[in-house]
């Protein structure tokens, strides 16, 4: 077994997975011949790599570990020669592989894209949409836009730009109820926000700690599909002052961004392959694109959004009678609007 870097790979990808399903996504094969072909190691080698937990988990022998030392030592030399090859490549042709956010790419990045292509058409983009952040040493992207500093030593990058969020509603809501005077008057109005389950994201943690469970009307792990249920009238809903400011249907519940929830947004690479000429040609026609959208992306560009806020701040104080709001969203004012009566 040792002299087959096949199999090395298949107890390095079972380890990392946990389990068969997990390796063979990331293997490229079928659940069936994962099984499969770790029995037959098993058999070779005369012992058992994995101990078979319930639910489908897989335990690793000390064996196992072992032997996935030995494959993750095997695997930094070939991905570093792979790295050392790519960073050598001066031609403006090939494959470039790019991560972003779900947000990102939806509203601004692919007009960035498309320059890039124009402008060097042998470039062929691949671009991986995830929340996560990939991991670059291993190659799982050669670019990646990311919401915050990078920590790895390894990776090179600049940042572009602050990034700002704030709560927004539709443009009726806003206007026929004025906005938020306060984020902790959020608890008084309908909101949409992030799945129970949902771990490490900011926002998410922010609204959990600012308004009660009982708030929320709408819950989701996208927050395309959060900016889809604000639009809808669903409810009020937290988002980057990039998605919401530009969108045309949707104006600021509160006026300012919140300094709780700024973030940061980078572009960076690994150190082997900023020399490249695509990474290169990436950085300097889409990373200066973004990076001159800095006004967006900090939530000081004048917008629909903004002005319509302006306008409706004390028009609560002015209304004689409660207007007519559709859906989920009139039916939770009109009973906050009976018990404060």
């Amino acid at each position: 077994m040792v002299d087959d870097w096949n199999e090395l790979k298949l107890v390095l990808a079972v380890v990392r997975a946990g389990g068969l399903i997990g390796a063979a996504n990331a293997l490229g094969i079928d659940h069936s011949t994962v099984f499969r072909r770790l029995r037959a190691s098993e058999a070779r080698l005369g012992q058992p790599l994995f101990e078979r937990l319930p639910g489908g988990a897989y335990e690793p022998t000390s064996l196992a570990e072992r032997i996935v030392a030995a494959a993750e030592q095997m695997e930094d030399q070939v991905l570093a020669l792979g790295r050392d090859i790519v960073g050598r490549d001066h031609r403006l042709t090939g494959r470039l592989r790019v991560t972003s956010s779900e947000t990102l790419a939806y509203r601004v990045l692919l007009p960035h894209l498309a320059t890039l292509r124009r402008v060097h058409p042998g470039v062929v983009l691949e671009l991986v949409i995830d929340n996560r952040v990939l991991n670059l040493t291993r190659r799982e992207a050669d670019v990646a836009l990311r919401p915050l500093r990078p920590k790895e030593g390894d990776l090179w990058g600049r940042k572009l730009a602050d990034v700002a969020w704030t709560v927004y509603g539709t443009n009726d809501y806003v206007r026929d109820y004025g906005t938020v005077a306060s984020p902790q008057k959020l608890k008084e109005h309908p909101l949409v926000g992030w799945e129970e389950s949902v771990e490490g994201i900011n926002a998410a943690e922010w609204l959990d700690a600012t308004v009660p469970a009982s708030a929320f009307v709408f819950r989701t792990s996208s927050l395309v599909a959060q900016l889809s249920a604000a639009k809808a009238g669903i409810g009020l809903a937290v988002l980057p002052c990039y998605l919401g400011d530009s969108d045309p249907e949707l104006s600021r519940a509160l006026p300012e961004p919140v300094p709780a929830l700024a973030r940061e947004l980078w572009l960076v690479t690994h150190t082997d392959l900023h020399r490249t000429a695509r990474v290169r040609a990436f950085f300097e026609v889409v990373g200066n694109g973004l990076a001159a959208e800095r006004a967006l992306f900090e939530g000081r560009k004048p917008g629909r959004a903004q002005q319509l806020a302006g306008c409706v701040r004390s028009n609560q104080s002015l209304r004689t009678e409660t207007p007519a709001v559709r859906g989920p969203v009139a039916k939770r004012k009109s009973q906050l609007q009976h018990r404060k009566a």
